[in-house]
């Protein structure tokens, strides 16, 4: 199955709901084990909202290696590749280490009540 990014969302990746309508899309797929090519062509701005949602969570319940063979990208220019690699390293250690994940959410807990 493959994605255009910009068909779906436009030139700018951002928010949590774009990257919520990237997930639902993709994850059914990848765990009925087909792979998925996200094609980023015309897409110009990213921001790690849009990446913690379409990305992120799906390492919630697919192994990394699983995702990495499953899941392809293209056309990412390299603003767009750096932000994506750095939310895949903070979504593995959320959802691989307990303590992480407790005290990430208990900050964002905090931060949220404090508004």
């Amino acid at each position: 199955m493959r994605y255009d990014i910009h068909d779906l969302i436009g030139k700018t990746c951002m928010t949590p709901d774009e990257g919520q309508k990237v997930y639902n899309l993709t994850y059914p797929e990848l765990l009925a084990n087909r792979p998925v090519e996200l094609d980023f062509a015309g897409v110009g701005i990213f921001a790690s909202p849009f990446f913690n949602f379409a990305i992120g969570q799906l390492l919630r319940d697919i192994p990394p290696d699983t995702l990495n063979r499953l899941l392809k990208f293209s056309n990412l220019n390299s603003v767009g590749r750096q932000v994506l690699k750095r939310v895949i390293e903070n979504s593995k250690q959320y959802y691989s280490n307990e303590n992480t994940r407790k005290a990430v959410d208990e900050v964002v807990s905090e931060q949220a009540n404090s508004l």
